[in-house]
């Protein structure tokens, strides 16, 4: 049976510089916007990328790309990540209410020395025929809902849930991916689904739960607008919990963007030599 050819040097450098031309991404994921970014990577020979999960969700979606699970252990844990792992760029695709793993990611990418980019959804905003309250925190939202007994619609994740327990004349409606744990308000019913949702799903679920007021956060995005447009047809007071503060690297806005970010990072690290 005749050997497989030796390779030669030429072809050995060839291997080596592509190797070498691939860049090694870092998404900071748990979004819609992370699972796009995902599939885009996974079928680019320019990237090799990883999908870090916060470890909120036991069972997150299956991804087409490599994928941890788990904290860091702050910006010294991801920095040192970084370096170990050889990341060439991260991009920071979390949760708009999630602040505390972006303000990280900024430090964290400073110390290594990666570049950062922040794939950040733009928040919805009040049209004709809405009927908003902001509310700072969820403790503010718990307080705007008000004295008399109300049906509450909390279009929330389950880490909130606490918060209401104070508020215990009313009545929840929570939508979960997974059971919730901890403290939660007495009178909850938890619909255990994983979006995303259409208007007409919406729609029958606040009639058919005789909803009369929605807490939700400004998320942004379409996967859960449904419901704000099921509120604005049947009139129904929407309490929006602003977004807070998040440290960004550089703004995108899609993941198609992210993917030119990314493109543009590794055609400059090249030009240097890198």
């Amino acid at each position: 049976m005749p050997s497989s050819p030796m390779p030669t040097m030429d072809s050995q450098r060839v291997a080596v510089q592509l190797a070498a031309s691939v860049m090694r991404v870092l998404i900071l994921g748990g979004t819609t916007e992370a699972s796009e970014l995902a599939k885009l990577l996974a079928g680019d020979s320019r990237f090799a990328a990883i999908l870090s999960f916060a470890g909120r969700t036991a069972q997150p979606k299956a991804q087409p790309i490599e994928t941890r699970v788990g904290g860091f252990g702050g910006a010294d844990g991801l920095a040192r990540y970084i370096e170990e792992q050889a990341i060439d760029a991260v991009i920071d695709a979390t949760h708009p209410y999630a602040p505390r793993i972006s303000a990280n990611a900024v430090v964290a990418c400073q110390r290594a020395g990666a570049p950062l980019a922040s794939l950040i959804r733009p928040a919805w905003k009040p049209v004709a025929g809405d009927n908003w309250q902001t509310a700072p925190t969820a403790v503010a939202a718990g307080l705007a809902i008000g004295k008399e007994p109300r049906r509450v619609f909390l279009a929330l994740g389950r880490q909130e849930l606490h918060f209401f327990a104070a508020f215990a004349r009313h009545h929840y409606i929570a939508r979960l991916i997974e059971p919730p744990q901890g403290a939660r308000p007495h009178n909850l019913v938890v619909l255990q689904q994983r979006g995303p949702f259409d208007f007409d799903a919406e729609l029958r679920l606040l009639k058919e739960r005789k909803i009369e007021v929605i807490v939700s956060r400004n998320s942004g995005g379409d996967a859960t607008y449904a419901k704000i447009e099921a509120a604005r047809v049947l009139r129904l007071p929407v309490i929006m919990i602003t977004r807070p503060a998040k440290p960004a690297g550089h703004i995108v806005k899609t993941a198609e963007e992210a993917v030119a970010w990314l493109a543009h990072e590794r055609d400059t690290r090249s030009l240097r030599g890198v």
